[in-house]
């Protein structure tokens, strides 16, 4: 359905438009590719197509040139991304992928997500049926993590105010599944399901997919911990006398952009308004609808949800939303987001049972010497009466644990590492994405470069005497977003070797996006810098005043109130 064509972007339609088109519903010749041993990769078409069976092909660059001299193709293998809506998970299903990583994968690891599912890491072609039916056993599947297509629902890990949380998190669910893709192809590749002689259709969705990727949240106020304004589609829990009534409906955040092209900028989330609990699904609908009818399909760099708004205007887009969901946005309710970070340490739900969130540096589950993480999850997992609830900043929740297991659980994560002292906040406050050497988009390290960036920062913090204080510091390799550093205090973006782009000014609410200090700096300028702000911060801050907002009151950087407009000012 598309009710005014004027919205529509006319002229050549991007090479990924065709290669959806002619998927065959993402089918593809990807069963075909799987038989090809002279390769370990995909070819052609299917090297895209896979995203939407929650796949990338990667390779190990850090050994890519010794490969080439060697006469060998990259080690190709692929990287799959779970769909986990809400992000909880089984002690089943958590020892299974265990189980698979440390038999399948390259690395062994585990790697927890900023969207709130786990990852494996170099899985080699052989092997990649069998992880997709090692995951199907348990009742876990990949389908549409990646791809023009909309991808896992997160939802606020609030384990605590338990009657709400499990509304929201089925609503979290239902919206998943509600937005999936129908097409059988995922079934028939990776499960050997039957081939079904059927005219296929895509009724949400459409039958050329969206435009580009697409990303739905559920948040429970006050905690912002799935960062709304990095997201297509959120849905804001509004609950009274601990019931759950309706969402505020944002749309039109991300924080993807392209170096050096000023047409592409991070953008906070618009507020459509309330609705009662009953219209959350044609809501969810009628704005994929609205954005794979107006999407641009002829650039990708301004497909995304949030540059429809700005091109079609706000009002038209939220219009057409509410007649083809059939409803008037009522005004919103009120909220407010006091906080985003996770709750370290035990907590006791209204339930009276307790849950135990542990920190991930980097979320990545990997035994290291005197660190044991992964066995001591799986130890855990073997004896965990509850269930484990993966966060959006990367960590991990032991949660439901009832009070005669709690001192068990506490001396298996004491023993693994997974619970050591000496943590500080600045670490507890600080992420990145994977970034090299895995990921093909990298353009300067995250994941590895982060641990020694923190305990730079830790040392300013105590040389100015704020041990204790903290400053929301974000890493990401390129400027897709996926660290989310365009909603930190201090955040870097990779732009070469050893060089990044240095934003200030964000705030810890996740509720303003900073803004460029400098540009394309090396790892020791940036320490130089934040050691003059830091110490300045020390000595001018008002009492309780956060980085960010210290940055901005006194004037050291803007503020970016319309990231369209002044992100680049």
């Amino acid at each position: 359905m598309i009710s005014d064509k004027k919205f529509i972007v006319e002229g050549k339609l991007a090479e990924n438009e065709r290669i959806k088109g002619e998927s065959n519903f993402l089918r593809g010749t990807i069963a075909q590719d799987l038989k090809d041993d002279l390769t370990g990769g995909f070819t052609a078409d299917n090297f895209q197509l896979i995203r939407f069976h929650g796949m990338y092909q990667q390779d190990d660059r850090d050994i890519r040139a010794e490969r080439a001299k060697q006469k060998l193709e990259p080690l190709h293998n692929v990287m799959l991304r779970a769909r986990l809506p809400g992000g909880i998970i089984s002690p089943t299903q958590w020892l299974a992928i265990d189980k698979f990583a440390e038999d399948h994968s390259i690395y062994g690891s585990i790697r927890l997500t900023t969207r709130q599912t786990f990852q494996f890491h170099g899985v080699l072609k052989p092997h990649i049926k069998l992880m997709h039916q090692t995951l199907n056993k348990v009742g876990i599947d990949s389908i549409a993590t990646a791809g023009d297509v909309n991808r896992n629902v997160l939802c606020t890990s609030n384990p605590v105010e338990s009657e709400v949380h499990q509304q929201a998190y089925e609503w979290a669910k239902k919206i998943s599944e509600h937005l999936l893709p129908k097409t059988r192809a995922y079934a028939e590749i990776w499960l050997d399901g039957e081939k079904v002689e059927t005219t296929e259709d895509e009724p949400i969705l459409g039958n050329n997919y969206l435009p580009r990727k697409f990303k739905t949240t559920v948040v429970i106020p006050p905690h912002n911990d799935i960062d709304v304004h990095a997201n297509d589609l959120n849905f804001v829990a509004i609950a009274q006398e601990g019931k759950l009534i309706g969402f505020n409906v944002l749309v039109g955040g991300g924080l993807a952009m392209t170096h050096g092209d000023h047409s592409t900028y991070p953008r906070k989330a618009d507020d459509f308004g309330f609705i009662p609990l009953e219209k959350t699904l044609d809501v969810a609908a009628a704005v994929v609808g609205t954005q794979r009818d107006w999407g641009n399909r002829v650039n990708r760099k301004n497909a995304k949800t949030k540059y429809t708004l700005e091109r079609v205007g706000v009002e038209n887009f939220k219009a057409e939303v509410e007649k083809r969901a059939e409803i008037k946005f009522e005004q919103s309710r009120p909220y407010e987001f006091t906080s985003r970070g996770d709750r370290f340490g035990w907590v006791e739900g209204v339930d009276g049972k307790y849950h135990l969130t542990v920190f991930i540096e980097n979320g990545r589950i990997l035994d290291y010497p005197g660190k044991t993480l992964k066995t001591g999850c799986a130890e855990i997992a073997k004896v965990h009466k509850g269930d484990f609830r993966l966060t959006a900043n990367q960590n991990l929740v032991i949660a439901g644990v009832p009070p005669e297991q709690k001192q068990q659980i506490e001396t298996l994560a004491k023993t693994h590492g997974l619970i050591s002292d000496g943590v500080s906040n600045q670490r507890l406050d600080s992420m990145a994405c994977v970034s090299l050497p895995t990921c093909p988009l990298a353009m300067a390290e995250a994941e590895r470069y982060l641990p020694g960036a923190v305990t730079d920062i830790e040392g300013l913090l105590e040389k100015h005497g704020i041990p204790e204080r903290s400053i929301i510091f974000r890493v990401t390799g390129c400027p897709n977003g996926c660290g989310r550093a365009m909603l930190a205090e201090v955040g870097l973006v990779g732009k070469g070797p050893g060089k990044y782009n240095f934003h200030l000014g964000g705030d810890r609410e996740g509720t303003r996006i900073p803004k460029m200090y400098k540009e394309n700096i090396s790892e020791q300028e940036i320490l130089t810098h934040l050691d003059e702000l830091i110490g300045r911060w020390a000595k001018e801050s008002n009492e309780n005043e956060a980085f960010g907002d210290f940055l901005i009151r006194t004037k050291v950087i803007a503020p970016v109130v319309n990231s369209a407009k002044d992100f680049y000012a």
